[in-house]
Order: C-alpha cells, then structure tokens, then sequence
C-alpha cells in the first residue's frame, strides 16, 4: 500500500492514486528568512508591512488597513528594498525550519514571502493597489518582477537545503463572488510573473500546486498552462463538478469542502456533517484528480468536534473509490 507522501504524489502527477488523498495547505515550508519582526504573525515583515490580527477571523494575522508603506508606486524604488541575504546559513536555516517536519508526509514549499497580487496590496492598501493597475502598469509590473528577481536568485539554495516534494505558490486574487481583476489586468501585470516565477521549477521537474481563494475560475486555464498540477482550496463558490470535468486529472482539486457552512454557531447534525463529505467525495473523487482538505478552522471544543467527524468519515471513506 502507498504512503499518505506516495499516494498524494502520484495523484498531483495525474495518476489515479491508491486511495483518496488526503492534502493540508500548510504542508508548505518557506524559509524562516521571509518572517522579518512577525511573531505568530504578528509585527512587521521583512518589508516593513505591519501585520495584526486585531478584529480578523480565528485571529488570523493580516496587513493593517491603515498604515501602508507605499502610496505612490512611482516610488516604490525608493521604499521597496529586499533584505541582503548572501551570508545566510542556509543549512542551519532548513535544519532548524524543518526540525518539526514529519518524512511520512508531503513537503511543500516555495521562495517567496507572499503573492504578487497579495504583496502590493500589503504595501499600499486595496484602493490605491488597484489604482496603481490601471493609472501605472509599468510601474507595478517593475516591482512585481523586482521581488521575482530575488526571490528566484535565492531559489537554487532553498531547493538544495529544503528539498521540497513540490512547489506551492498562493496569490490572492479573488473574492468569494469575484475576481479583483479582470482578465485584462490579470494577462497583463499578473499572470506574466506568475508564469516567469513557477517556470523556474517547473524546468527543473517539480511538480507544483496553486493556492487562491475565492471564485477563481476564470483563472484556471492560464494555471493549467503554466504548468500547476493542482488548485486549492477550491471553494464551492467554483462550479467544481464542470471544473473537474473540464481539466480531469490534469488539475487535481485540492479541497472542495466549504467548512464555513459548520461553523460553531450554525446549528447543523453530526449526521449532516457526515453526509456533506461523502457527498463532495462522491462527486469530485472518482477517476482521481482530486485530494480531501476539510475541517473548521477554529479552537472551540464544537469546531473541534465537527473537525473530527469530518476526517473520521473521510478515513472510513477515502478506500472506497478506486479498485
């Protein structure tokens, strides 16, 4: 029988896996490097970006809303610099960052401190990131490739030292109704260093997964062509059945299970609960290309519950649906 790493793996490379994967989106190791002041999250990051987790959801760490490092990306040069990092120890750095790692289970990773997408909003806020798109592409396409540049200059040392089993690379570019851009401003100023940045990897045979919330469907043919292997975490926002249709195992769907509808305050059954995965199973596990990532991201004992009727009908399950 496959291990949880083998049998994950042969699913991401478009095989028909043993059993049902199982895939946990914080499988993914960056180095330590990318954390700056933060701790938990919290403090600024190698950046400068102050990060706080006041009045956010399960006290998730966010950008501030109100103070932002840059407010004319004409001026990003003057206040955009990434750390000098050429006397670093890398092999004590992986050492010490993968010391609590478990071998049985898959690694990720990745050499970047966050999105692109994600990146310039953190600099300069929702409103003047989006303006700087449509008043100075250029400008925004330069600092774009200006993080691209350095990250991809420490890449060769990040896959020696962490030696990842695949590339995780995530950027925020969506609501949950909504992309925050169109197409148009995608192909232009995104999807080109999206592209540069995973075609790295992608030369020297990784295999690679994609992470963008929201409803972002609209982005999954420019994904599959660069070169990704999967997509979480596949909200139901997505119309996921046609989606799974469409790219078969040439896109493995990472996720699929809306935990929100558990959440502690909505008053649902364990036997609704149970019947919710072996729905979503039902519809997205035959034939392969799709891995199970479920449970209610919160620390209250009835989360904590529902989280484990949730992985204790996938266990019971997740044999049953290829031969």
């Amino acid at each position: 029988m496959l291990s949880e790493k083998e049998n994950f793996l042969r699913a991401l490379s478009g095989e028909v896996p043993e059993y049902v994967p199982r895939y946990n989106i914080f499988w993914g190791v960056r180095p330590s490097i990318f954390v700056g002041e933060r701790v938990n999250g919290v403090g600024k990051d190698m950046y400068g970006v102050e990060w706080t987790n006041e009045g956010s959801a399960f006290e998730a760490a966010l950008p501030r809303n109100d103070v932002f490092l840059l407010d004319d990306i004409r001026h990003w040069r003057d206040v955009i610099k990434f750390p000098d990092f050429s006397g670093l120890d890398w092999d004590a750095m992986a050492k010490k960052d993968l010391k609590d790692t478990d071998p049985e289970l898959p690694r990720g990773g990745g050499i970047s401190a966050g999105g692109f997408f994600q990146s310039l909003m953190a600099f300069m806020g929702f409103t003047e990131g989006l303006v700087a798109c449509f008043e100075e592409p250029e400008e925004v396409k330069a600092l774009l490739n200006y993080l691209c540049d350095n990250y991809l200059s420490l890449a060769d040392n990040y896959l020696k030292y962490y030696e990842p089993d695949y590339i995780s690379f995530g950027d925020d570019i969506a609501h949950e109704r909504n992309p925050f851009v169109s197409l148009e401003v995608f192909h232009d100023i995104f999807e080109p260093v999206w592209r540069r940045y995973i075609k790295f990897f992608k030369d020297r045979g990784y295999l690679a997964v994609h992470h963008n919330c929201g409803h972002f469907e609209a982005f999954l043919d420019d994904v599959v062509d660069m070169g990704f292997n999967a997509w979480d975490p596949a909200q139901e926002s997505n119309d996921l059945s046609a989606i799974k249709s469409k790219f078969g195992n040439r896109l493995m769907i990472c996720g699929g299970f809306e935990s929100r509808r558990f959440l502690p305050h909505i008053d649902v059954s364990e036997e609704e609960i149970r019947d919710a995965v072996k729905q979503l199973l039902d519809r997205l596990a035959p034939g392969g290309g799709y891995a199970f990532f479920g449970g209610v991201l919160a620390p209250d004992p009835v989360s904590q519950q529902r989280t484990e009727w949730i992985n204790d009908e996938f266990t019971k399950l997740r044999g049953t649906y290829y031969s």
